[in-house]
C-alpha cells in the first residue's frame, strides 16, 4: 500500500508540472527552495572557523529551527498544505488509521519540500565529516530522523488546529492558534538575521538551543565528535520517540478526521445574532450570507485569521527585537490592508455556485454590494478597535489623525482590491476536506502576480492621505493632520463604491468566464 500511494503521490504531481501557469509556479517554487537549501547546507557545513565546533553546533541548531518554525508557520501563512493525495479518498479502503497514517507519511516524503529540506540538512553531513568517521554516521542518521520530525510536526499542528477550526466549541481557540501558528515567521526572521551575531551568544542560549528538539541532531554530533556517546545517544533517540509519538499522534487526529463528513463546516447552526438580523432587500440578504460563510466556513477563517493576526503584530514584533515603538499604533491600518488579501477569491469560495447570480437578472450588483458589505464589518471592525485602543494605550494622542485617516482609506482601498481581484484574477478551490488549510487552492503565477502588484497599489493610493499628515507634521499645524481624516474617509468610500462597481460590471460582462475559471480542475 505503502508503494502505491508513493506513485499516486508522483503521479499527480507529474501532471501538476503540464498543467500551464500551475506547472510553472511549482516549478519555481522548487528552484527557489534549492537556492535556499544550498545556501543553508554550506552555511551548516562551512561554519567551523579556527578550530570552533561549539559556535558551527550553535549555528547548526539555530538554522535548523528555522527550517523547523517554516514547517509549522510556512502552510499557516500561504493558507495551504500540500495534501496531494487526500484522506478521505481512501476512508473506504479496508486499511487501519495506522496503517493509512504509515502510507500517507511515506507519500508524503516523495514530495519537493522533504527533498529541498533533506539538502538544507545535509549540511550537518558536511561539518561532520570535518570532524570524525563517527560524528558523519550519527549526521546521517539524525538528518533522516530530523526530517521525519520536522514533516510530522507539521502535520500534527495542522491536523490539530484544523481539528479546533472544525469543531464548534473549539472554534475560536482553532482561530487563534492558527493565528499565533503564522507568528512563528517572526522569530524565524529573527534568528536567521542574528546568524552571524551567533559566535557571542550566550553559553546559557546555545545550551538551550541544543536542548531543543530541532538541536538534538546537531547536539548528537557534537557529542560523537567530542566522544560523548551518551549526548549522541540522548539526541538520536530522543528524535526517533518523539517523531514515533507524533506519528501516533498523528493517526489519532486522522482517524478523528476521517469520522467527520467532509462538507462540514462547523457552523452554528440555529438561532444566533446574524440571523436576528433583519434582512433588507437582496443587498442584506448577500451580506448576511457572506457573514455566515466567514463565522462558519473553516477554509475562509484559516486564510483570514492569520493574515489578520500577522498584519497587526507587524508593527509591534520590532519593538521585541530592540526596535522602535514608533510602528505600533499602525497595526490596525497594516492588518486592514493585508487582511483584505483573504477576500481575494471571493466567488473561488462558492465556486460553480456563482452561476445562480449569473442567471438572475439584476442579481450582479446586490451580489457585489453585499459581498463589499460584508467584507467591511469582517475587516473593518477589529482593525478599527486596534486603531481606537493602542494610541491612546500608549499614550500616543497625537497620532490619532494619523492611524484614523490611514485606516479608513487602507479599509476602503483593501476592500475595492479584493473585489476587483476576485473577478479579475478568480481561481478554483479544491474540494473541501478535513483539513482546512489545504484548500486555499493555487492562484498560479500570473494571477499570483496581480495579486502582488494589487498590494502596491494599496501602498501608492495612500499617498494623498500620507502627504497632508507630512506637511502638517513638519508645519506643526495639528489642524491640517486633522484634515486627513476626512480625505481618508472620502478616499475610502470612493475606492470602495469604485470597486464595487468595476466588480459589478465585470461580473455582468464576463460572467461565463468567471464561471469557468472557478469551476474545480
Amino acid at each position: 500500500m505503502v508503494g502505491v500511494l508513493i506513485r499516486m503521490r508522483l503521479l499527480l504531481s507529474k501532471r501538476a508540472l503540464r498543467n500551464g501557469w500551475q506547472g510553472v509556479t511549482f516549478v519555481l517554487g522548487i528552484v527557489v527552495g534549492l537556492v535556499f537549501a544550498l545556501i543553508t547546507a554550506a552555511l551548516i557545513g562551512f561554519s567551523v572557523r579556527d578550530g570552533d565546533v561549539s559556535r558551527a553546533i550553535t549555528i547548526a541548531a539555530t538554522v535548523y529551527g528555522v527550517w523547523t518554525l517554516g514547517w509549522l508557520c510556512g502552510p499557516v501563512l500561504i493558507g495551504s498544505s500540500d495534501e496531494t493525495v487526500q484522506p478521505e479518498h481512501l476512508r473506504l479502503l479496508p486499511l487501519s488509521n495506522r496503517q493509512l497514517a504509515t502510507g500517507l507519511l511515506a507519500a508524503s516524503f516523495a514530495g519537493a519540500a522533504p527533498v529541498v529540506n533533506l539538502i538544507a540538512f545535509g549540511g550537518l553531513v558536511v561539518l561532520a565529516a570535518q570532524l570524525s568517521w563517527a560524528a558523519t554516521l550519527v549526521a546521517v542518521v539524525g538528518v533522516v530522523l530530523q526530517l521525519v520530525f520536522v514533516v510530522l510536526l507539521s502535520r500534527v499542528m495542522l491536523a490539530w488546529v484544523g481539528a479546533a477550526m472544525r469543531s464548534r466549541r473549539g472554534k475560536d481557540i482553532g482561530v487563534l492558534l492558527a493565528g499565533l501558528l503564522g507568528l512563528a515567521y517572526y522569530p524565524a526572521s529573527w534568528l536567521l538575521s542574528h546568524i552571524s551575531a551567533l559566535q557571542d551568544v550566550p553559553p546559557a542560549a546555545a545550551t538551550a538551543l541544543r536542548w531543543l528538539p530541532f538541536g538534538w541532531a546537531p547536539a548528537a554530533v557534537e557529542g560523537a565528535a567530542q566522544g560523548n556517546w551518551l549526548i549522541a545517544l540522548l539526541g538520536i533517540l530522543g528524535l526517533a520517540a518523539l517523531s514515533l509519538g507524533l506519528w501516533q499522534a498523528w493517526s489519532v487526529l486522522l482517524a478523528r478526521r476521517l469520522a467527520t463528513p467532509m462538507n462540514s463546516t462547523a457552523g452554528t447552526s440555529g438561532a444566533g445574532l446574524l440571523s436576528r438580523v433583519r434582512q433588507t432587500g437582496p443587498t442584506g440578504a448577500v451580506a448576511i450570507k457572506e457573514l455566515h460563510a466567514w463565522w462558519r466556513d473553516s477554509r475562509r477563517r484559516a486564510t483570514m485569521v492569520p493574515i489578520l493576526v500577522v498584519g497587526v503584530m507587524m508593527p509591534v514584533f520590532p519593538v521585541f527585537q530592540g526596535g522602535s515603538s514608533g510602528g505600533v499604533p499602525f497595526a490596525g491600518v497594516t492588518a486592514a490592508l493585508f487582511a483584505a488579501l483573504a477576500g481575494a477569491n471571493l466567488y473561488g469560495y462558492d465556486g460553480t455556485a456563482v452561476w445562480q447570480t449569473l442567471v438572475t437578472p439584476g442579481a450582479a450588483r446586490a451580489d457585489v454590494r453585499g459581498r463589499l458589505l460584508a467584507m467591511l464589518v469582517v475587516i473593518g471592525v477589529p482593525t478599527l478597535l486596534v486603531t481606537l485602543i493602542l494610541p491612546g494605550a500608549l499614550g500616543r494622542w497625537g497620532m490619532y489623525p494619523w492611524v484614523l485617516s490611514l485606516h479608513a482609506a487602507a479599509l476602503g482601498v483593501g476592500v475595492c482590491s479584493a473585489l476587483i481581484l476576485s473577478v479579475i484574477a478568480p481561481y478554483p478551490m479544491p474540494p473541501r476536506t478535513g483539513n482546512p488549510f489545504s484548500g486555499s487552492g493555487n492562484p498560479g503565477c500570473a494571477k499570483a502576480l496581480i495579486q502582488v502588484a494589487m498590494v502596491f497599489g494599496q501602498m501608492f493610493a495612500l499617498l494623498p492621505v500620507l502627504v497632508i499628515l507630512l506637511v502638517g507634521h513638519f508645519a506643526e499645524l495639528k489642524l491640517v493632520e486633522w484634515l486627513a481624516l476626512p480625505v481618508g474617509i472620502a478616499l475610502g468610500i470612493t475606492a470602495a463604491l469604485l470597486g464595487a462597481r468595476l466588480a459589478e460590471q465585470r461580473l455582468s460582462t464576463k460572467g461565463p468566464e468567471l464561471l469557468e475559471a472557478v469551476r474545480a480542475r
